[in-house]
């Protein structure tokens, strides 16, 4: 197990390496600094001292043989027996992926009852469908799950493993890399095969969204990430695919520490991500009295109000109406930007939007590169005029 070792020999006992732990796992005794179980191997405190007394000792993990990983994965959650809207873009995706890497695609769909979506899996891409039918994965309890994931990516070793970056598999993925010993790239929003090293090149935003980190996973297997719902681009269903359809049985469950005692389910929720017409509305809007316009003008073409995050920080709308980076990713069919400048976290959130029209008092505004019609203008005046329009 990798631990962070000190030199005491050269330890001088200055203390700048407790100063800079906001773990509280240095401390001092006998004038020199020990470390404790705090410790999370951060590695700040290595930069921070001058005399080169610390360190981090790596275990010495087992070599991959990468040659024996192929082929490209895909978990097919359900949800009240209905395969969820991601999944299907994460086979377009994983398509597109295993025909640059000549190898096959397959989904992964476990539940009490799938029989009914496996050819629907098919349609969308898959090569090939491992299924598994149990009542223990009625309920998704991530340890029932975890049994499957380890037996099978143990017997098949596929090289890329997708998950969505819904409720459950934000939970799940990063079990399974733990149990199988390989990392994870979470929330990313593209996927892309680097040409010369043949890795997945995996891009998800950091700093707050402030910009873009693309992450590989050279050492171990599977490369493993979660993807938004709503990023990648849903592709055509082809009801004449034929594909391999292999059943495998439930695994004997290590460890069973949960128990579910009572379901409670929440009522149908609408959300920004699933809206087929949006206008969106930042900081350009000028004032917080000027949001009844914007809402008056969804109501008016049957569509939800977006904000940027701008405005959920000065509490001008609540979280869930976010688009971006750092809140939802859209794919309506019609967009209507209204008073945003476009930073790159926000540009990104609306990328796969089919209809694109911007408002703004700013020509050379960023948004204007992603509009497909464009109006340079007061948002406020401009939305008066398309409300008095519509309600003539």
């Amino acid at each position: 197990m990798s631990q962070l070792t000190i030199n005491l020999e050269k330890c001088t006992g200055c203390g700048l390496c407790i100063k800079s732990c906001a773990t509280d796992a240095l401390h001092k005794e006998n004038n020199k600094a020990m470390v404790n179980e705090n410790c999370t191997l951060c590695g700040i405190c290595i930069d921070s001292c001058p005399f080169e007394a610390i360190s981090i000792e790596k275990e010495n993990l087992e070599e991959v043989d990468l040659s024996l990983y192929e082929g490209i994965w895909v978990f097919a959650e359900q949800q009240k027996g209905e395969i969820l809207p991601v999944v299907y873009e994460l086979l377009g995706k994983g398509k597109e992926l295993s025909l640059e890497k000549g190898c096959k695609l397959t989904a992964l769909i476990f539940a009490d009852e799938v029989q009914c979506n496996i050819q629907k899996l098919i349609s969308y891409g898959a090569d090939r469908v491992i299924f598994c039918e149990d009542a223990a994965l009625a309920e998704k309890l991530d340890e029932n799950y975890i049994e499957l994931f380890d037996t099978l990516i143990n017997k098949h070793k596929p090289d890329i493993l997708l998950f969505g970056a819904t409720g459950f598999g934000r939970s799940l993925a990063p079990r399974v890399a733990a149990r199988v010993g390989t990392g994870l790239t979470a929330d990313c929003t593209l996927l892309e095969i680097d040409k010369e090293s043949g890795l997945l090149q995996q891009t998800r935003p950091a700093f707050g969204g402030n910009l873009m980190a693309t992450i590989i996973c050279p050492n171990h297997r599977p490369q493993m990430a979660t993807v938004r719902p709503g990023v990648l681009l849903l592709q055509e269903e082809n009801t004449s695919n034929e594909g391999e359809v292999i059943a495998v049985p439930m695994p004997t469950i290590r460890h069973n520490h949960i128990e579910i005692l009572e379901e409670v389910l929440s009522g149908e929720i609408n959300t920004i991500a699933d809206a087929k017409i949006i206008v969106s509305v930042g900081r350009g809007i000028g004032s917080q009295k000027n949001m009844s316009l914007v809402h008056r003008l969804a109501e008016l073409i049957g569509g939800n109000v977006g904000v940027t995050r701008s405005l959920v920080d000065i509490g001008w709308s609540q979280y869930e109406n976010q688009i971006g980076q750092t809140g939802s990713t859209v794919a309506p069919k019609l967009l209507i930007a209204c008073g945003i400048s476009g930073a790159i976290q926000h540009l990104a959130g609306i990328s796969n939007a089919e209809t694109i029209i911007v408002i703004n008092s700013d020509p050379d505004a960023p948004i204007f590169s992603v509009a497909d019609y464009k109006v340079v203008g007061d948002c406020v005046e401009v939305i008066k005029k398309l409300i008095a329009t519509l309600e003539d």
